[in-house]
């Protein structure tokens, strides 16, 4: 199970507290999109997640999104928040990872890798080495395969609460 076991896990994106990933070496960040910075089919990313990319960058971290989402728009929401983008991920699978990874100079144990799905964004860190974050879904709106995973995750899941 510790493949599956986040090591550390917030409500959202925006309790995540910077200086613990810095005390940890961490350098950059490699965030999900879909539900972890917007909710699933709006394509809007709120300006406090805005904000709170602008201040992760001003910290000094580096920052991309690594996404299973292979639709246009990812590209442009990346465009607008000024962030590299490793679209059509196959996240757990490295490849879209280590991509990420060389366009900001950083090893596995420099990176936290932060999303909302277990079996995607922490599986996928945790096979590359790196600091894995999970944050809860911004919608209940998913693919159907991801619903059922969802289920699975509560079970995993049922002994932890999500700080901040």
């Amino acid at each position: 199970m510790s493949l599956l076991t986040p090591d550390l896990y917030y409500r959202t994106v925006l309790g995540i507290d910077l200086d613990e990933l810095t005390r940890r070496g961490v350098r950059a960040l490699l965030l999900d999109l879909d539900n972890t910075l917007l909710p699933r089919d709006t394509g809007i990313v709120a300006e406090e997640y805005t904000q709170w990319l602008r201040h992760a960058k001003d910290a000094g971290f580096g920052v991309a999104i690594v996404s299973n989402n292979w639709h246009g728009h990812v590209q442009q929401i990346a465009d607008e928040l000024g962030l590299d983008i490793s679209g059509k991920a196959l996240k757990p699978f490295p490849q879209a990872f280590r991509r990420a990874m060389a366009a900001l100079d950083v090893r596995p144990h420099e990176v936290a890798v932060i999303g909302d799905q277990l079996f995607t964004d922490v599986l996928g860190g945790k096979l590359l080495g790196a600091t894995t974050v999970l944050v809860e879904p911004l919608s209940r709106t998913d693919l159907p395969h991801t619903l059922l995973l969802r289920l699975i995750e509560r079970r995993i899941l049922a002994d932890r609460e999500p700080l901040g």
